[in-house]
């Protein structure tokens, strides 16, 4: 009687093997990858960087395994590992299709000379990255780039009223800020309440620029009452402010001309 029941036990279980592993070996690409290939690839990108040929390498050696056996997660992670790649969505569709959403980088600003800030604040260094205009300068440590992208958001506000925009920031390693603005002037504001001492120079702006047909080259704001101002030299022969229309500067303030 047990020998009976083993029996059946074993039938039992060499005919769940016999219809498990066709199953099996389908979903693993061990066999019949080719009756059940991927012939269709769609690709949703903006191919502003990134290339529709480039994108098809990376996913090419993942598609001889047939669409049951196709790994999501090696496809995905092979096309996220390309220059300007930020995320990567990927879905089959039955019974021949492989669909993937490709997001790109969208660089914000230059990072150290040679490297890229994402929106997000990302770090990232690809090739030619030379090559792409009209992005800010961001200098300071890689651990202190999301502080650097808030300071940069709020101070580019800041000097919007005065037609300007910020160019550079810089934040040392010690943790001073300074500022390059479009029209080359500089702003050292210092590590200590930097938002507090830009505010302090920038609500006595208006009246330091009365009567001056140029902006100041110079800012130094690292003082614990006030700051000092440096202003372009004046050519030659040229006719000085009228005194009525030039404000005097804050007693907190030092009025330098080169």
């Amino acid at each position: 009687m047990k020998g009976a029941t083993a029996l059946r036990f074993a039938a039992w279980i060499i005919a769940i093997t016999l219809v498990a592993l066709p199953v099996v070996g389908v979903l693993q690409g061990w066999f019949a990858a080719g009756r059940w290939p991927v012939r269709t690839l769609q690709v949703h990108a903006a191919f502003r960087h990134v290339s529709a040929a480039q994108i098809r390498a990376a996913v090419e050696p993942s598609l001889g395994a047939g669409f049951f056996a196709l790994d999501l997660e090696r496809v995905r992670d092979a096309v996220a590992a390309l220059p300007w790649v930020s995320r990567v969505e990927v879905r089959k569709h039955w019974p021949d299709s492989l669909e993937l959403t490709v997001y790109e980088i969208q660089p914000f600003a230059r990072w150290n000379g040679d490297g890229l800030v994402g929106r997000y604040g990302r770090i990232f260094k690809v090739p030619d990255a030379d090559r792409i205009g009209g992005l800010p300068q961001f200098n300071g440590p890689d651990d202190r780039v999301d502080d650097v992208l808030a300071f940069y958001r709020e101070v580019q506000d800041d000097f919007a009223p005065f037609a300007l925009h910020v160019s550079e920031v810089d934040l040392s390693a010690r943790g001073s800020w300074s500022l390059v603005l479009s029209d080359g002037s500089r702003v050292v504001i210092g590590e200590t309440d930097p938002e507090q001492r830009l505010q302090r120079f920038l609500s006595v702006m208006p009246i330091l620029m009365r009567g001056r047909s140029g902006g100041f080259v110079y800012a130094d704001l690292r003082y614990s009452n006030g700051f000092a101002v440096r202003w372009p030299a004046t050519p030659a022969g040229s006719a000085p402010s009228d005194p009525k229309n030039t404000a005097r500067a804050p007693s907190h303030a030092t009025d330098r001309s080169a």
